[in-house]
């Protein structure tokens, strides 16, 4: 990014990114500490209430996109998973980035991720064994209900350049996730670098950046599963939501187990399964929010 020297404006608009980012870190720190404790007490009953006397010996490490998890649907997938399947699970939720470097490092069994072109490279580099997507959303650019640059129903491309031309506030992820990969394609595609001064970077998960978008009126992408999750909080509303190159695809990935000893390639090959079947597609195509379906499943349903 251009280092420019800034007016009064952006000066104060750096200074809100910095005190809101800093606060969310505080929070999250408090929050990541609460759900250890919670984790290990869902693994502990998990062990002690199954009637499943032989447990796998290791836990399921996943690496997944915040999306997921912050939609609500990881849960309600692992606890119908888990009935079937008793064992112990540790969710690490991440960008898919850090997913997938994970992965490369051996330190998660399993990844949900959705950015295809790195999915591919990391296949490719035979980091990971098995790879199939398991459901879609879209991706949603988000902003003021005034929409003062007017890019409502432009394409995406056409919204960004739009954002740019007239260099109004834009919150980018700046994380390596899925979606700060699919964002900076989305400007790549209009041949166009996003160095104007009003562009910033969270550096946060896509939950923490919805609210910083909000506080400073700005311009945002956003998966639709989390602007769902996160409605009632904010007041942007979607302003594009239609053209191809805003499809979301979620992929599931089993890590290489020849990296080391640690990978619990069984159990990994029993949730790859699970997630790619008609069960968990029903699971997928039921749960909403706001009587809005979240995700579609690419695996037909199982009927009743």
């Amino acid at each position: 990014m251009m280092h420019l020297k800034l007016d009064a404006k952006q000066e104060r608009t750096a200074s809100a990114i910095g005190s809101i980012r800093q606060h969310m870190q505080t929070t999250n720190m408090l929050k990541k500490m609460l759900l250890f404790g919670g984790l290990t007490t869902v693994c502990l009953c998990l062990v002690a209430c199954s009637k499943q006397p032989d447990l796998p010996s290791k836990s399921l490490r996943i690496a997944t996109t915040t999306s997921t998890r912050d939609s609500g649907l990881l849960d309600e997938l692992l606890s119908v998973f888990i009935q079937d399947t008793p064992c112990d699970i540790s969710v690490i939720a991440v960008g898919t980035g850090a997913a997938l470097k994970l992965g490369e490092q051996g330190e998660a069994d399993l990844l949900i991720v959705h950015a295809p072109n790195s999915e591919q490279q990391f296949m490719s580099a035979k980091h990971g064994l098995r790879h199939a997507p398991f459901m879609k959303n879209e991706f949603i650019i988000l902003g003021p209900s005034a929409d003062p640059v007017n890019i409502r129903q432009l394409s995406p491309g056409e919204a960004l350049q739009q954002i740019a031309a007239e260099n109004h506030s834009f919150i980018s992820r700046g994380d390596d996730s899925g979606t700060h990969k699919r964002e900076l394609e989305l400007w790549e595609d209009v041949k166009q670098h996003p160095d104007f001064e009003a562009y910033h970077e969270s550096g946060q998960g896509m939950g923490n950046t919805l609210i910083i978008a909000n506080q400073l009126q700005a311009y945002t992408l956003s998966d639709m599963a989390t602007y769902l999750r996160f409605r009632d909080k904010i007041d942007l509303v979607p302003l594009v939501t239609n053209g191809s190159s805003l499809e979301n695809r979620y992929s599931v990935i089993t890590v290489n187990p020849a990296k080391n000893d640690k990978i619990n390639s069984e159990t990994a090959r029993q949730f790859f399964t699970f997630l790619t079947s008609s069960k968990a597609a029903e699971i997928i195509a039921d749960y909403q929010l706001h009587e809005t379906a979240l995700f579609t499943p690419l695996v037909t349903p199982q009927t009743p």
